[in-house]
């Protein structure tokens, strides 16, 4: 009793931690159990724990013997399972070195261990209260869409893609898709395509028996604490615009700021395709047509993806915009019953 009643006259701190590809942002809320009391964002150049982030954490975590640190799971091996218990687990993916996570005892997500060990370790001077996985935020982020009719939903961040699909509430399928996984050459190759974009043949569509499918495996025990999210409603992100604009504008050269989003865009929309192919190829899934798809958009794509997507996957988009450290500080108020 005394232990609440001490508790109740400081606020908690929630430090939520987002690890992007040349910075991370960290977002602080001071809460009670009434709601937020005040909140901060703080971008900082490095992807490891500085002296500069580490003062500005400390600044916050003085406030209140109550504080708690959440991070993104930001691991290479992660993913997302259409089964809960060990033995299906197996079929599956060998997660003998992973952590794994049931959600309703109907599907699981999961993380290298040595990933969970090197964060704990980069963070050991203020230390890992939550790591959330990113399959996580998508099952919350679109619960309502989620627990409807069959579609595939993605959270795209700087490095990542993660994509899931869902049916009735049910995962079908999930796989984590890493941006840097694309090569040189095919960069290269990628920026003669958008530099002509108008030789794309988008009519033909695209010839999923010929593409490659990797065949990954992995195993496991159980995992640390990662949840759930909210949803939101279906937008279309492209803009209005009258014919004569859009024919100057595509008179205009590109800048190089607008090529790399491009290319970005294009990369992002080639590994969603690759991820498609597979879900439909590997016999161990339920695949079925998928005809809607869902974005949570957390790095400001272009309408590029859009129209890759909707021309050449013949997909229904929806994209709307998520921040992912303010969602992982939902995350958190849910774990900890705020």
């Amino acid at each position: 009793m005394l232990a609440k009643i001490f508790e109740a006259l400081y606020p908690k701190v929630l430090i939520n931690i987002v690890v992007k590809r040349a910075s991370t942002l960290v977002y602080i809320e001071l809460c009670s159990k009434k709601g937020t009391i005040s909140s901060v964002h703080e971008e900082f150049d490095t992807v490891a724990v500085n002296e500069k982030m580490l003062q500005f954490i400390q600044t916050y975590i003085k406030e209140s013997p109550y504080f708690y640190v959440s991070l993104l799971d930001r691991a290479l091996v992660q993913g997302a399972l259409p089964a809960c218990s060990k033995q299906e687990l197996r079929y599956y993916y060998d997660l003998s070195d992973c952590e794994y996570k049931c959600v309703e005892n109907r599907w699981a997500y999961y993380t290298a261990k040595s990933e969970i060990y090197e964060t704990e370790k980069i963070y050991k001077d203020i230390g890992v209260d939550f790591l959330f996985s990113p399959f996580a935020i998508i099952n919350t982020f679109f619960k309502d869409k989620i627990e409807g009719k069959l579609a595939i939903y993605a959270l795209i961040e700087e490095n990542y893609i993660s994509v899931a699909v869902f049916e009735s509430g049910k995962l079908l399928y999930g796989e984590h898709l890493d941006m840097q996984s694309v090569s040189e050459l095919d960069e290269v190759l990628l920026a003669d395509e958008i530099h002509n974009d108008d030789d794309l043949d988008l009519d033909e569509g695209i010839d999923l028996e010929s593409m490659d499918v990797e065949d990954d495996g992995i195993e496991l025990e159980d995992f640390g604490d990662i949840e759930d999210l909210d949803t939101l409603e279906d937008i279309d992100e492209f803009d209005s615009k009258d014919v004569e604009e859009e024919l100057l504008e595509s008179e205009n050269v590109l800048d190089e700021a607008d090529e790399d989003d491009f290319n970005e865009d294009y990369q992002r929309f080639s590994l969603i395709q690759t991820s498609i192919a597979n879900y439909y190829k590997d016999e161990r899934y339920e695949s079925q047509f998928l005809e809607n798809m869902y974005i949570s958009d957390g790095v400001g794509v272009s309408r590029e993806l859009k129209r890759y997507l909707e021309e050449e996957m013949f997909l229904n988009v929806y994209i709307r915009h998520i921040e992912i450290d303010a969602e992982i500080c939902e995350l958190a108020k849910e774990e900890l019953g705020l």
